[in-house]
């Protein structure tokens, strides 16, 4: 049976007055309620309307027009009133990506991260590097707006300049982009992705240049920085030299909490969630590192070195650069005191490979040797940081000799 379409005409639209449903065929309807009052209505499934506007702005043809689509997106099992809303919400979602730009995102992202970030030194990576050289090119522009182009605008000049800060940078950007994306404010495939797509742009980083490691001090010059180190007052100073004598990282030091300590037994315990490798770690202390534990018990709890300025909150990491800075003069880095260790415990001490590296609170790169390792060789390691903690205070230009301290 062949069903009629196009029952109605435009005059009969335009002089009709008498409140009905009038039936143009194919589902379509003209709904009059008063002679001002006119409107197409789509009708399926006996009862589920669907209004396409009114008669005195959409015309006959445009009616049907909006009908035929219903008919087809009806014949795909799509139900026309559910795409609408679809369509309506995704404007909406359109409309908020236009008014969000890349800039609120970035706020927005490490607000909603920075829970989970170990060591409060994340917050001001990400913060600090996207402030620098990533929101003055493309921040103000609507995060669904940013393409290729604009990332690529973003991580060109420091490619090859300063190119580990640069594959980081691009990092950070796919994961503002991918999270923007979840909660609906962009579309489409990450224009900051590597693998398949910035790799055919860009160079990988690790071509460009050697990597350049953390300036270090020769460990021969150690003892004579110490030295004009302890004449320095001020709890950088002192932070700075805990830091040196336990050969730890910046952030595990500033991070310290009194409770951490066991002063009788001369150990610090890291707790897991504040190392690297998400493992606890036991520092023994020599008689130097726990004088001046002992010096700081007296400010009570709460973290060992804290900030001057911010109550509660610990020493900023450009306060050890700082107290770094007013004895050295060279491009040296807090770091930079591990690799001057394990130099000086390399080639003045007979203390084991694997002792050194416990020491630095290294993984174990062999499985199996992982797995068959169950001691910390903690005191192994108290020999180790006490001979090391000697060699500090030794005279700056004293003669270097091998160290024969090592337990067998």
């Amino acid at each position: 049976m062949t069903r009629h379409i196009g029952k109605l005409s435009a005059l009969f639209v335009s002089k009709v007055t008498k409140p009905r449903l009038y039936n143009d065929g194919g589902n379509l309807y003209l709904q009059v309620k008063s002679p001002t009052a006119k409107s197409w209505i789509f009708r399926f499934n006996g009862s589920r309307y669907l209004g396409l506007g009114s008669a005195h702005v959409v015309s006959l043809q445009e009616a049907r027009d909006l009908a035929h689509e219903c008919r087809r997106l009806r014949q795909q099992g799509i139900d026309p009133i559910e795409a609408k809303h679809a369509k309506q919400t995704q404007q909406r979602l359109d409309k908020a990506a236009n008014a969000i730009t890349f800039k609120q995102c970035v706020a927005d992202y490490i607000d909603a991260h920075r829970a989970g970030w170990k060591h409060a030194k994340h917050l001001e990576q990400w913060r600090n590097s996207m402030t620098r050289h990533v929101v003055p090119v493309i921040g103000d522009l609507p995060v669904q707006a940013i393409d290729t182009t604009a990332v690529h605008k973003v991580l060109h000049p420091v490619w090859t300049a300063i190119p580990e800060t640069a594959g980081r940078l691009r990092g950070r950007i796919e994961a503002v982009l991918d999270w923007a994306k979840v909660l609906g404010y962009r579309s489409g495939e990450n224009p900051a992705r590597w693998r398949g797509h910035l790799d055919k742009l860009l160079p990988k980083p690790g071509k460009v240049r050697r990597v350049e490691h953390y300036a270090a001090l020769p460990y021969s010059e150690v003892p004579k920085f110490m030295a004009a180190l302890r004449t320095r007052t001020g709890t950088s100073a002192r932070a700075l030299e805990f830091c040196i004598l336990t050969a730890t990282r910046t952030a595990e030091v500033l991070g310290a909490r009194h409770q951490e300590f066991d002063l009788k037994a001369a150990v610090w315990v890291i707790p897991a969630q504040r190392m690297k490798a998400d493992q606890e770690h036991r520092v023994p202390l020599s008689a130097a590192a726990l004088q001046i534990i002992k010096a700081t018990a007296q400010s009570g709890g709460g973290f060992v070195f804290p900030s001057s300025s911010t109550p509660g909150q610990p020493l900023e990491s450009r306060q050890l650069y700082k107290a770094l800075r007013r004895v050295e003069t060279k491009n040296a880095t807090t770091h930079g005191f591990r690799s001057a260790f394990r130099d000086w415990a390399a080639e003045c001490t007979n203390f084991p490979r694997e002792v050194c590296e416990a020491a630095l609170a290294h993984t174990v790169g062999n499985k199996v040797e992982a797995a068959y390792r169950r001691s910390d060789l903690f005191e192994k390691r108290r020999d180790l940081m006490d001979a090391w903690a000697r060699y500090c205070a030794g005279a700056g230009d004293a003669d270097v000799v091998p160290l024969r301290l090592a337990k067998k």
